[in-house]
């Protein structure tokens, strides 16, 4: 164990050494406040692949498209927690297990954040809420599937809650749209704005 090294009486402690040692401090914080994302994404790898997350960039412009890309990718995490347990066990499977319910739940939790931030901008999203709503079964299904494990038993809980929160969310949009829309007709709207002079900027 190092040795303490002797320290000065304060009077005596030369202010630029004080100076210069708090700066130090600063510098070490800021480095590691800096370093501390990049750490944490090399221990955790992000959710989403570079190929999907371009894809959802792409069809970020049609709400109804980009919803149905998330419930495709929720749908392929699913599949390979399926496919752990449909073949006979190998070494890891409780870890990859657990590695694949996390990326589902930040999947899912993304997911929740899109419908809240299209939600108030009544975005037509009337064909894509039947279809996630149906893959919320599915999804809580094949999250409760896998046996009882301790390596995963904590994550699986927190999905579970993800997939209710989706439900949830989703049912009360649906409801929200059809009474939108229903006093909004899409093609009243079109007719609307086709009628609306035009600004022509001078």
């Amino acid at each position: 164990m190092p040795h303490p090294l002797p320290s000065s009486p304060p009077c005596e402690r030369p202010l630029a050494t004080s100076s210069a040692r708090a700066s130090g401090i600063v510098i070490a914080i800021a480095i590691a406040t800096f370093l501390a994302p990049l750490l944490h994404a090399q221990l955790h790898p992000p959710a989403l692949a570079d190929a999907e997350i371009e894809q959802i960039r792409e069809a970020r412009y049609v709400p109804s498209d980009c919803i149905l890309l998330f419930v495709k990718f929720l749908d392929l995490r699913t599949k390979e927690i399926d496919d752990l347990y449909a073949k006979p066990r190998r070494p890891g499977r409780e870890q990859d297990t657990h590695d694949l319910i996390e990326q589902f739940t930040s999947i899912a939790d993304e997911l929740d954040d899109n419908l809240d931030d299209y939600g108030p901008r009544h975005a037509d999203l009337r064909k894509a809420l039947p279809k996630l709503l149906d893959a919320t079964e599915r999804w809580a299904t094949a999250i409760k599937s896998p046996p009882e494990d301790e390596a995963y038993s904590v994550s699986r809980k927190i999905a579970i809650e993800s997939v209710r929160d989706l439900r949830e969310a989703a049912t009360q949009m649906a409801a929200e749209e059809e009474a939108w829309f229903k006093a909004h007709p899409p093609a009243k709207q079109k007719q609307q704005q086709q009628n609306e002079p035009i600004d022509i900027p001078r």
